[in-house]
Formats: structure tokens, C-alpha cells, sequence
């Protein structure tokens, strides 16, 4: 049965059809609005679905921010539009009249990449280091999600207490400083204004300011890391999302995780779907798998 999977983040939406084998047929994207209304949000999905509907005998949807009975609570508001309440289900359904169903993005990405690892770990946590800093926990080879959707947000764990703040109202979170959205705001002089992806690029030209932004995020991350271990005591880490998956910015956590205690010292690896573990994640829930 052909799934039409939609992954909403804080800076694209894509929308893939997948096949009862999970493979993607065809895939779309474009960039999510940055309008902070429910209506931009709406058209730019009925957009982005229409041309993949007549295959699709089902949607499921994964989103950034907590999904809670069919709707989408920000909890980091300034990721995804301002946006505090969003009937998501409700809105898909009866964009495509088809059965829905959603997740927490990085839920849906933990639950892909648990099963690219064949079955060789039962207990194993998904971090995605993106526009913001989102997780998955899968436990005894079942994803948590909780009473309430909130289960693996751990960009939201504390960081620093003097730290900056943060858009769900804490100071000091992880996503606050680790996230590509904290390197950016982070930045002076020279770099001021520049966002994430430009800042990796003048690391990688030499640039001082922007390589410690960089080993600033990776610490934060590492450090979060040895928290997520103590607390879940997983088998692997995996790491995903646009500033994880940068080049040299997995070796760098490596590093900082090597100076925590041994007993904090845990696999850490790359995401096996990349970009897709969210889309692919949705639609093997909607599977039942």
C-alpha cells in the first residue's frame, strides 16, 4: 500500500510517496512558510500533496514540535511559524480525504533509523541537530512517545543555566546554543546575519570565530550525549539533521564525547536515511511496523 509521507521542519516541507517496501517513488519539497498563520501553512501543504494524491491510499505525517491528539503544539514557536496549535490531522484529511496519522518528527526519524540497524540493538536514541535540536528513544525495541508527545525532546534539556534564551521560554537549552538556528545567533562581527550552512563553510575556510561556533555546538552536544546515556543507558546514538550531518561535525562530537567519563561513552553513528528517516519513519508507522 502506497503511503504519502510528509515530514514539516522549521525550514522545508517535503512530501514523498512510499511503497509497502519503503522505498520513495517520488519525492517534493519547499521551503515551509514564513508567514506565522495557520492559512500559509495549509496552502503550502495542499500545494506540496497535490500532485502525489492519486496514489496514496494513506498519509502520515512528521512534524517538528509535540503532536498531541492530531495537533500540532510548537514548542519552539519560532521554528515552525509561530505556530501554538494546528489541527494537523484534522487539516490532511480533509485536504485528502484519506486516513492520517502523525508523529513528532524526530520520533518518526528514531523509529527509521532503529530499523536500519537490523535488529543488532534493542535500546538506541536518535538526535537530530537541525534548525533546531530534536530526539527520539526507542526502549526495549519500542518507541517512546508519551502521554503527552513530549518523550526524546531533549534540545530542551539544560545546557548551560547562564546560557541564551530559548524559543520555548527555558534559558540555556541545548537547542539554544547546539542548533543551527544558536550557531547563526550566535555569531558577531563579520559573521553577523550569516546562517548555519554559511558559517560551516567559512570553518572549513579557516575562519576562527566560525570554527569555535562550530566545537561550541558539537561540546553542547557531546555533553547532552553523556546526559542521554546516564539517563537512558542506550546501546548507539544515532545523529541526524542538516548541521549533524555536516561535514567533520560528527568527529568533532566524537571528540568532546571522549573527554566525558567512560562510563558516559556510547556508539555514536550517522544517520543510515539522511535527510528521509523522518518521511520513512511516518511511513512505516502508518505500516503498523
Amino acid at each position: 500500500m502506497t503511503t504519502l509521507a510528509i515530514d514539516i521542519g522549521g525550514t522545508k516541507l517535503a512530501a514523498a510517496l512510499i511503497d509497502s517496501n519503503l522505498q520513495i517513488c517520488e519525492r517534493r519539497e519547499q521551503p515551509t512558510p514564513a508567514s506565522k498563520t495557520p492559512d500559509a501553512l495549509r496552502a503550502a501543504l495542499q500545494a506540496l500533496v497535490a500532485p502525489l494524491l492519486g496514489q496514496a491510499k494513506r498519509v502520515a505525517m512528521a512534524s517538528t514540535g509535540i503532536i498531541r491528539e492530531g495537533s500540532l503544539l510548537a514548542l519552539n514557536p519560532h521554528n515552525l511559524g509561530g505556530l501554538l496549535h494546528f489541527p494537523l490531522v484534522q487539516t490532511l484529511k480533509d485536504l485528502t480525504a484519506l486516513p492520517t496519522l502523525a508523529v513528532n518528527d524526530a520520533q518518526a526519524a528514531a523509529w527509521a533509523e532503529y530499523h536500519a540497524l537490523g535488529g543488532e540493538y534493542r535500546d538506541m536514541v536518535f538526535i537530530t541537530v537541525s534548525t533546531g535540536v530534536g530526539g527520539g528513544v526507542v526502549s526495549d525495541g519500542k518507541l517512546l512517545t508519551g502521554s503527552g508527545g513530549l518523550a526524546g525532546h531533549v534540545g530542551h534539556t539544560l545546557a548551560d543555566p547562564h546560557g541564551p534564551l530559548c524559543g520555548c521560554g527555558r534559558v540555556g537549552c541545548v537547542e539554544a546554543i547546539a542548533s543551527g538556528r544558536g550557531i547563526a545567533a550566535a555569531a558577531e562581527g563579520a559573521l553577523a546575519g550569516c546562517d548555519a550552512k554559511t558559517i560551516f563553510s567559512r570553518a572549513g575556510q579557516g575562519d576562527e570565530q566560525a570554527s569555535r561556533l562550530i566545537h561550541r555546538s558539537a561540546r553542547t552536544l557531546a555533553r547532552l550525549i553523556a546526559d542521554v546515556k546516564a539517563t537512558t543507558d542506550c546501546q548507539i546514538v544515532v545523529i541526524g539533521g542538516s548541521v549533524g550531518l555536516a561535514e567533520g561535525y560528527l568527529a568533532r562530537v566524537e571528540h568532546y564525547l571522549a573527554q566525558e567519563p567512560l562510563a558516559y561513552h556510547v556508539e555514536l553513528l550517522a544517520a543510515h536515511y539522511r535527510h528521509d528517516a523522518g518521511l520513512l519513519g511516518a511511513a512505516l508507522l502508518a505500516q503498523g511496523d
